[in-house]
């Protein structure tokens, strides 16, 4: 489990749940149900890591708290 901050909610136009993740600047997920969207997040967290690290840039320190919306 991430130790970022996930924030997720119901989008009426997108008819699905969505997980954004603010520490990680365009680090999103979305899915089917509330569990959907947070297990699509946590992949794309260690995927928007990966990339931070290939590329070379700085990756945050997470503030370590647990959001539920």
């Amino acid at each position: 489990m991430s130790k970022y901050e996930i924030i997720i909610y119901w989008s009426e136009e997108d008819q699905a749940f969505i997980a954004e993740v603010p520490e990680l600047p365009g680090c999103a997920a979305d899915g089917a149900t509330y569990k959907d969207a947070l297990t699509n997040v946590e992949v794309v967290i260690q995927e928007w890591i990966d990339t931070a690290k290939e590329l070379g840039r700085p990756i945050p320190e997470p503030k370590g708290r647990l959001v539920f919306a």
